[in-house]
């Protein structure tokens, strides 16, 4: 089972905009290549070599946009493409919008792992009964996401994918970050509320403050 991550920005600007530290799509490569994302693309217009910049020593792989074309459903089938051509075996990815860049790397390994008990499924995380990113959609929806019409929003594609007969499951992981944007800062992000001891071991670190002050709402 191969699953990628496919992170697109429309503009170099918002590829490298500050994330808690880190140039935006660098930390989201970093959390794609930590929760088990292979092969990492990143999609993204680069004139002056910034996004290039960021990604250096990270495990992901830059990608021109495809003709002139900067609509993030155009960047995100251009990316799964570029996924499938850098692993022939991908047989899934994760699509992932740079205005969502806090999901934390155990949201993406369970995603990847409710994808291999069920590979013809779209994931998507959700939080609070509300729907996040990045979604899960298996290789087989590639054809219909080439159908889409360039001026789709990120959630028309998966209405689009839905209306198309490729099943949706939402899943609740616990994870904010899957669907509150860049707009609010990491430490402002609410505690996480999976499991207190994930399977992989992994520790989510924003709002631990509040969850050990019980002044603060944890």
């Amino acid at each position: 089972m191969t699953v990628a991550a496919v992170i697109v920005s429309a503009t170099a600007r918002e590829a490298v905009a500050p994330a808690d530290g880190s140039p935006r799509v660098r930390r989201m490569a970093d959390a794609a290549w930590a929760g088990g994302a292979v092969p990492v693309i990143v999609v993204a217009p680069d004139p002056d070599g910034v996004v290039a910049e960021a990604l250096a020593g990270s495990e992901a792989r830059l990608v021109p946009p495809a003709g002139a074309s900067l609509q993030l459903a155009a960047l995100m089938t251009h990316g799964f493409r570029a996924a499938t051509e850098a692993i022939r075996e991908t047989d899934a990815a994760l699509l992932w919008p740079d205005g969502l860049c806090w999901a934390d790397a155990e949201t993406l390994t369970s995603l990847i792992e409710a994808h291999g008990a069920d590979r013809g499924v779209v994931f998507r995380p959700s939080w609070r009964g509300r729907e996040g990113w990045p979604a899960l959609v298996p290789v087989e929806a590639l054809a219909s996401l080439l159908a889409v019409d360039l001026g789709a929003t990120p959630e028309d594609v998966l209405g689009i994918l839905a209306g198309a007969g490729h099943r949706r499951v939402a899943i609740d992981l616990g994870d904010p970050g899957t669907v509150l944007d860049a707009t609010t800062p990491r430490a402002g992000l609410p505690p996480y509320e999976g499991p207190l001891r994930p399977m992989s071991g992994h520790h989510h670190e924003w709002g631990a403050a509040a969850h050990d002050d019980p002044a603060q709402g944890g």
